[in-house]
C-alpha cells in the first residue's frame, strides 16, 4: 500500500464512503468523509484534515458520533500505525482534534477533523 492508499484505507474504515476533498461524486450519499491528501518524506510530521459530512439535516448528533468514534479508533491503534510497501505511517490526533464546521449550508452538518501524519518510510 502506498500513502495515499494508507490514507484512504484509514478514512475508509469508519463505515461511511470516504473521499479524497477533490473527488466527492455528484451522487454522493448523504453522510460521508472527506479528506486531504498530503504525503511526506521520512520522518515528517504532516498535518492533515478530514470532514465528516451528514447532509440534508440540522442535527449534530450523526457527525459528533463518528468523530468520537475515530477519536476511540486512534487510541485504541497499538501502536498508531499503518503498514506501507516501503515503511509505515503513524496516526495521532491533531490539536484541535475536532470542531463544528460552517459551510454556509442551512441543510448539512460537518465536523472538521484534524490529524498528525508521520510518513517514515524509504522514499
Amino acid at each position: 500500500m502506498d500513502k495515499s492508499q494508507a490514507l484512504y484505507s484509514f478514512w475508509a474504515g469508519f463505515g461511511i464512503p470516504a473521499y479524497d476533498e477533490n473527488t466527492v461524486p455528484q451522487d454522493a450519499p448523504e453522510r460521508y468523509i472527506t479528506y486531504n491528501t498530503a504525503t511526506a518524506s521520512i520522518e515528517t510530521v504532516v498535518n492533515l484534515r478530514a470532514k465528516i459530512w451528514d447532509v440534508g439535516t440540522n442535527s449534530w448528533k450523526f457527525v459528533e458520533e463518528k468523530a468520537g468514534e475515530i477519536a476511540e479508533h486512534i487510541a485504541k491503534m497499538d501502536p498508531p500505525t499503518i503498514q506501507l510497501n516501503n515503511g509505515r505511517l503513524n496516526i495521532a490526533e491533531g490539536s484541535p482534534f475536532a470542531q463544528r464546521y460552517d459551510d454556509g449550508t442551512k441543510d448539512a452538518r460537518c465536523v472538521l477533523i484534524n490529524i498528525q501524519a508521520e510518513y517514515l518510510t524509504a522514499f
